[in-house]
């Protein structure tokens, strides 16, 4: 074998590719270290769900069990004091049980991969299957910690996005099942509460935040999304024309051309996207990928006046609404209070 040589500025390896490889390989143990704390994650949900279950056929509640649950959790807690096995957590996990073990799979797959606080969170305010489900793929998505949900929760945010009309036209130029799934995948507003920004931006503004903040951004769009570039450029015709921000999403197998706008939304901005995306086709789509998808994502919009603006357009194009959720200063003061206010309430 070989001795391997110490890398140096004599073995002509750039600095730019050993930090492509520096990058590379914290990529791969990063992901290693998700999918392990993924792995541990669900054991300890299913480990939870069969106490739950234990509990449930052996008739034991509140009223009756209240002493057995209590010894059990002693002589638990002596075997795996580190496990979270105190009365209070042992009757969670029945109640666990309890609210999911007539759901379909799909359900509980998707509960099955929250940390088990998450799930304690959803179950005390009392929501639908649907809006369980909204939120276990917002958690799972967007990596919502624990407060965000709390915050998100609390303002009721599944029913401000369950409100929003959706503004598109993709059930008429696009194949019926990528229009259901782009409809699926594209939301009538997105909040930008990321960009610890107030409000209000300028264009440019908004998208250099959005372009330092790109991993959360992309987390915000949802999977399946790669980031091309901000500003990219379209040269036809001895002219040169830029799109805001350039994406490609895998599964649409489509370019996703967002324009960002500060304001309301004007007809005006439907023109503008159908020539950009009629460039991108003509310009750069490979033979193998379908049409360029366009996102205008505006400060406001009616639904009634953007359906009249893309009625005649034969490029898929959707308009969207974006809003501070609420900034980084707010957001850490929120969660100081609700720690506070928890510590008072156990008496602390």
């Amino acid at each position: 074998m070989k001795p391997i040589k110490n890398v140096n500025a004599s073995d002509n390896y750039a600095e730019k590719d050993y930090q492509e490889l520096l990058h590379d390989t914290i990529t791969v143990i990063e992901s290693s270290r998700v999918q392990i704390a993924k792995q541990i994650n669900t054991s300890i949900i299913s480990s939870h769900w069969e106490i739950g279950k234990l509990l449930e056929e052996r008739k034991l509640d509140s009223k009756h069990g209240d002493q057995i649950v209590k010894r059990l959790s002693v002589d638990l807690k002596a075997k795996y004091p580190n496990m979270g096995l105190s009365p209070r957590n042992l009757w969670n996990m029945k109640r666990f049980y309890l609210r999911y073990y007539q759901e379909d799979t799909k359900v509980q797959r998707s509960v099955a991969l929250l940390p088990w606080r998450h799930n304690m969170l959803l179950l005390r305010h009392n929501l639908s299957t649907e809006h369980i489900v909204f939120y276990a793929n917002e958690i799972i998505n967007k990596g919502w910690s624990f407060d965000i949900l709390n915050l998100a929760l609390k303002s009721e945010y599944h029913l401000s996005i369950q409100a929003s009309e959706k503004s598109n036209n993709f059930a008429v130029t696009m194949s019926g099942e990528n229009a259901e799934y782009a409809n699926e995948i594209f939301r009538s507003r997105y909040h930008l509460g990321f960009i610890d920004a107030v409000e209000p931006l300028k264009e440019l503004d908004l998208e250099r935040h959005l372009v330092n903040k790109i991993s959360s951004f992309i987390m915000e769009l949802g999977n399946g999304f790669s980031f091309i570039g901000n500003q990219h450029t379209l040269s036809f015709n001895n002219k040169d024309y830029h799109v805001d921000l350039l994406f490609f999403h895998r599964r649409l197998r489509s370019m996703i051309a967002i324009e960002l706008k500060i304001g309301e939304f004007k007809p005006e901005y439907v023109g503008k996207m159908n020539f950009y995306l009629s460039l991108l086709d003509k310009l750069e789509k490979a033979p193998e990928e379908n049409p360029s998808i366009g996102i205008i994502l505006c400060a406001g919009k009616d639904h009634l006046e953007v359906e009249l603006a893309l009625q005649d357009i034969n490029k898929p194009i959707g308009v969207a609404e974006f809003q501070y959720l609420i900034s980084k200063n707010k957001l850490e003061e929120m969660i100081k209070n609700e720690i506070k206010k928890r510590d008072n309430d156990l008496g602390y």
